[in-house]
């Protein structure tokens, strides 16, 4: 297969783990409504934001652990240990989804607070309870900050059909891919929610990010880079960052956004999240291109202690994406009842951020642990999706 020598060259790249640490500290960071600590995030300077970073990275990801089983031990086998991430990362959404009910429903009771009920769209769980937590177990909940994981739910169900097409016609089936996403975005297909609503990330749309990560991972990446290598290439991409940054403070500073035109005003203001607008894609994959080309592979940096708790967050994605949604509601908690000074978000900012470093040192720890007593001493561990 053509994709067996990408999947040996990138297999322990540590920028995967570096960038995807970043993605899950700014996740946490966002989800903290009116949060000033935020401003430092990704979504605050272009299109694109820490969810697209995250989705790419799971896509690459799975391409890399999935793509050498299915390779050497045949379809089935390697299509049943993507189902088995796949239930992993359904128990996690459903976990996740029964505390942070239970959680928001006792904050509510105890101080006396039910609009956070309604912030955090739970609302249902008092109305109609049987039937809220059914439609939670089929993806059908639109619980706050929990739809980033339900979209790697669906999106790794259906990666044993991508994989196989992409081992065979990579270009094939990104082009499939992109058909899907236009077709969806023209025809407005997407998944519903209960009791009303739709899916806040369209899958319809954002799998096309997450095929185009595994694309990437099987020598698309190389291939895209040695096309986008002329200086020209670069002039546009900088001007295109500088444009999207511009657009960007306008949608976030009204008197800014007056001053634009009205056709160039309703064409990237709002920026569509939803359905991946291709603004907010191209935008990513510039900033992809110029990360990648800055930070090499060999990158001494990396080996720097102080980036350490970045990789390790990283290393434990899954984790550190679940302890930071309900440091999240707690953050948000403390300072809605609190002062809400910048300092206390500040303080609740970097304290929610160690903790998730710790969570995902434990973690890495307690793996190792395990790891000593199953393999064979020597044995180099392979990467693992998330």
């Amino acid at each position: 297969m053509t994709g067996t020598s990408a999947l040996v060259r990138h297999a322990r790249d540590t920028r995967l783990y570096l960038f995807l640490g970043l993605a899950n500290w700014f996740i946490f960071l966002d989800h903290i409504p009116n949060n000033m600590v935020s401003w430092i995030t990704l979504r605050n300077f272009g299109f694109s934001g820490s969810a697209d970073v995250f989705v790419f990275i799971s896509g690459y990801a799975a391409a890399l652990a999935f793509a050498p089983i299915m390779l050497q031990r045949g379809t089935i086998v390697g299509a049943t240990r993507v189902l088995r991430r796949t239930w992993q990362l359904y128990a996690a959404f459903i976990v996740l989804f029964a505390i942070y009910a239970v959680s928001i429903g006792d904050v509510a009771t105890r101080y006396a607070a039910p609009d956070i009920i309604y912030e955090f769209n739970i609302a249902g769980l008092l109305e109609e309870p049987v039937r809220t937590v059914a439609n939670g177990l089929l993806l059908q909940s639109r619980a706050l900050n929990l739809d980033l994981l339900q979209l790697c739910v669906a999106l790794t169900a259906c990666f044993p059909v991508v994989l196989w097409l992409m081992l065979r016609a990579p270009d094939f089936t990104l082009a499939a891919s992109l058909a899907l996403y236009v077709a969806a975005r023209q025809f407005e297909w997407t998944l519903s929610t209960f009791p009303d609503g739709n899916w806040f990330f369209n899958p319809f749309c954002w799998q096309l990010i997450f095929v185009l990560g595994a694309w990437c991972a099987l020598g698309g990446a190389r291939r895209l880079g040695n096309r986008l290598r002329a200086p020209a290439w670069a002039y546009l991409g900088i001007a295109y960052l500088i444009f999207a940054f511009g657009i960007t403070m306008a949608g976030r500073f009204p008197m800014f956004g007056d001053m634009l035109p009205t056709w160039l005003h309703d064409a990237f203001i709002p920026n569509d999240r939803v359905n991946l607008g291709f603004s907010r894609l191209l935008h990513f994959l510039v900033l992809a291109l110029f990360a990648t080309r800055m930070i090499a592979k060999n990158w001494r940096g990396l080996n720097w202690p102080i980036l350490r708790p970045l990789i390790v967050c990283g290393e434990q994605s899954l984790s550190v994406f679940c302890v930071g949604v309900f440091l999240s509601l707690a953050g948000h908690f403390i300072l809605v009842t609190g002062s809400g000074s910048l300092a206390a978000q500040i303080l609740v900012s970097v304290s929610g951020i160690a903790i998730m470093t710790l969570a995902a040192s434990y973690v890495s720890w307690s793996k190792r642990q395990d790891r000593k007593l199953t393999s064979p001493i020597g044995q180099t561990p392979s990467f693992r999706a998330g």
